[in-house]
């Protein structure tokens, strides 16, 4: 028979279904926990149910009864290795007052492994003793020590971590929402554990305790969620004879194994794809990213409507500029509604040809590129009323697609990247010498105005 489990979120109790019945409990189990239960996750190997309760009270159960019609708590000897939860490691998070949020077991069920971010640590355990056998410390302590002292896997630029630090503590502030779906998972071997941190999603090898992989490190995004498609080769009965003894190139590829990582992120309506692979086709207007089928955020309808009631009124022809610089164009979407003087200033000048042959003077990676200024240092430069004139800031637009929010309110947003994303990404990249200046100019040679 197949069966259901489900918490009350009012009440510790669990209620067992049929999974081909009607919505009538088969029975209910009010006396395992003493608090809401949220998760429950069931070992197939084992056939035995773990739940967790909001106390961190973990407990094993079978989901079938016995002959007085109760449920069977602990499980018989030898699905188990224990009699008594005193002998166990289960207590754990009770002692320790925090909650797990994330269960996972390994591909062959005898362990698994908790994580919350109450205290950021993640504990394995093996599944038939109930024993702690290994502690990860991912706390904002541990990892800000690191950082300072340059032993981190992987170290960020200081502003660069000052805003993913600032991102964790607003992650931190989340009871229940999209911080409770970080989770920690095994790969097939069951030796290695993938987990999103603050740095990116790091690759741990439970039998030598290194970090062997840090995923998406350079990327701006906080991953949380993660599942792991670690593929597999096509079957052998689908070549001849013939084309297996071949020297075939496309054919011993088919052998090979494709891994694919899936990721959420915080405050993001989408799921990103890690794998060895490189895009089919180039990317259009998303950044340097295919993006299919997401509905557009508040703020993102918000803008589109008032750039539509503002058309009328805009004084601008140009929505939308490219910049030919000598690695490649840059596509920009501009502002006038929100930063009407900017904007003019800006299109006023390039009508001009003030920036043909400006050169990128300051380059940092990770957060920011300047250029447009003709003395090419960042000292020079004028706008077409020959006075400096206020900044613009609005509540839309912020410094929030890669870079720092620290920005907001102190450098006007007139415009924003559509295309491009990889030319900027090579300017960055750069090899640079005084003052952040690449070593070899690089130049605005051109900017195309756009109806």
């Amino acid at each position: 028979m197949e069966i259901i489990s489900s918490s009350d979120k009012e009440s510790p109790s669990i209620h067992i279904f049929n999974g081909k019945g009607n919505s009538t409990p088969l029975y209910t189990i009010s006396t395992l926990h003493s608090s809401p239960v949220h998760l429950i996750r069931y070992n197939d190997a084992f056939e035995t149910v773990v739940s967790i309760d909001e106390s961190g009270s973990i407990e094993y159960w079978e989901p079938e009864q016995n002959d007085t019609g109760n449920f069977i708590s602990p499980p018989a000897h030898g699905k188990v290795a224990w009699e008594y939860k005193s002998d166990t490691d289960l207590y754990e998070y009770k002692k320790s007052k925090t909650v797990p949020t994330s269960l996972n077991f390994s591909p062959n069920f005898k362990k698994f492994v908790t994580f919350g971010f109450q205290d950021r640590q993640y504990r394995i355990f093996n599944f038939l003793t109930g024993k702690l056998q290994k502690k990860i410390d991912e706390s904002l302590k541990t990892i800000q020590e690191m950082q300072q002292a340059s032993t981190a896997a992987f170290k960020l630029d200081d502003m660069e971590f000052g805003r993913r630090l600032a991102q964790e503590r607003e992650l931190e502030k989340q009871r229940l929402g999209q911080s409770a779906t970080a989770n920690c998972i095994f790969d097939e071997s069951g030796n290695f554990l993938l987990y999103a941190t603050i740095l990116g999603v790091k690759v741990f090898n439970i039998v030598t305790n290194k970090i062997v992989r840090v995923i998406g490190k350079n990327e701006t995004q906080r991953f949380l969620h993660l599942a792991l498609y670690q593929g597999a080769p096509k079957k052998k009965n689908m070549f001849t004879m013939a084309m297996a003894a071949s020297e075939n190139s496309l054919i011993k590829d088919s052998e090979k194994r494709d891994p694919t990582l899936f990721c959420t992120s915080y405050k993001k309506n989408r799921f990103f794809l890690f794998s060895k692979r490189e895009p089919e086709t180039a990317i259009g207007n998303s950044g340097g990213r295919d993006i299919f089928n997401e509905k557009p955020s508040r703020e993102e309808q918000t803008v589109a409507l008032t750039q539509l009631q503002s058309k009328k009124n805009q004084k601008f022809s140009s929505n939308s500029v490219i910049l030919h610089t000598s690695l490649g164009d840059i596509h920009f979407k501009l502002f006038p509604e929100y930063a009407p003087k900017a904007v003019e200033n800006f299109v006023g000048l390039t009508k001009k040809g003030y920036y043909d042959g400006v050169i990128f003077h300051r380059v940092i990676k990770s957060f920011m590129v300047q250029t447009g200024d003709p003395l090419g240092d960042g000292t020079g430069g004028e706008s077409i009323w020959g006075h400096d004139f206020e900044d613009e800031f609005h509540k839309n637009l912020k410094h929030d697609r890669a870079y720092t929010p620290w920005l907001d309110n102190k450098h006007t947003i007139f415009g924003r990247v559509t295309q491009g994303m990889d030319v900027v990404q090579l300017i960055e990249n750069c090899e640079k010498g005084k003052r952040d200046k690449p070593k070899k100019p690089i130049t605005i040679n051109s900017i195309s105005l756009i109806e």
